[in-house]
């Protein structure tokens, strides 16, 4: 085997012949596949580090049923999917409808954001399921549900949130149910007029087996874990094929090579 550190002024970032071939790979392709060799084993590594990510939660899902936690509204932040039982009463008449949620068989409807009013004071918001959409928007689902003294169990969670959330969206407003895609809190504390709420966690996702709820099947939201391993496989495999495609594409026989 002979290296050579250049070829023909410049033409190969380097030539190496052994027996009668001769690997003579072009500056230009060398370039352009290191940068793009680059941009496969980085989006490699950004879906390991999302698979690690969401087999953390994962776990935090399933360490979350431990044990359950009373709160109020003194109750310092809980952990993400931390089992909880609470005391108060739900509030029926300001209910909050987030749109566009999937069911477990993709179906489009609701979220049932109720708001809870907690027993010594101070609120937290309630997800007593999903309900389908009707035919038309102007056909809210019917959720009714008393207002009597309860005490109720579930996981502490965060609210839904968008992928990109866009600026300048209208401040909610009556009448109620009120519609809403993905709000805040602070939207719904604002469309209350409600200032005192439970520091535990944004909502709790009302147990299956709880009275006046809708369907819950709740699950960590998005892939699993798995998934993005797979997407990672997957980057890297390109990656891979790149690295045998420049090899062999430059990779000729001598007497070929004369011929340029």
């Amino acid at each position: 085997m002979r290296l050579f550190a250049a070829g023909q002024a410049g033409k190969y970032i380097l030539t190496i012949r052994f027996g009668n071939r001769e690997f003579a790979p072009r500056v230009f392709t060398t370039l352009v596949t290191i940068l793009l060799m680059g941009l496969l084993v980085s989006l490699g590594r950004w879906q390991l580090r999302r698979s690690a990510e969401k087999q953390k939660l994962y776990d935090e899902f399933a360490a979350g049923a431990d044990a359950t936690l009373p709160i109020d509204v003194a109750t310092a932040p809980v952990p993400r999917f931390q089992h909880v039982k609470l005391t108060g009463r739900y509030d029926a008449a300001r209910q909050i409808l987030i749109d566009n949620m999937e069911s477990p068989d993709n179906r489009i409807g609701y979220d049932v954001l109720t708001p809870f009013a907690l027993n010594g004071g101070g609120w937290i918001l309630v997800d007593r399921g999903w309900v389908p959409a009707g035919p038309s928007r102007s056909l809210l689902p019917h959720i009714p549900v008393l207002n009597d003294l309860r005490t109720i169990s579930g996981r502490a969670d965060l609210l839904p949130r968008p992928g990109i959330r866009l600026a300048g969206a209208a401040p909610l407003a009556p009448p109620f149910p009120v519609i809403a895609d993905y709000p805040r809190l602070s939207d719904i504390a604002l469309l209350l007029h409600e200032k005192h709420w439970a520091r535990a966690a944004p909502v709790i996702l009302l147990d299956a087996n709880q009275s006046d709820g809708y369907l819950r099947a709740w699950t960590v939201p998005g892939f699993p874990p798995m998934r993005y391993f797979a997407y990672a496989i997957q980057w890297f495999g390109l990656a891979a094929t790149l690295f045998v495609i420049y090899i062999v594409t430059n990779l000729r026989r001598r007497d070929a090579a004369a011929k340029d």
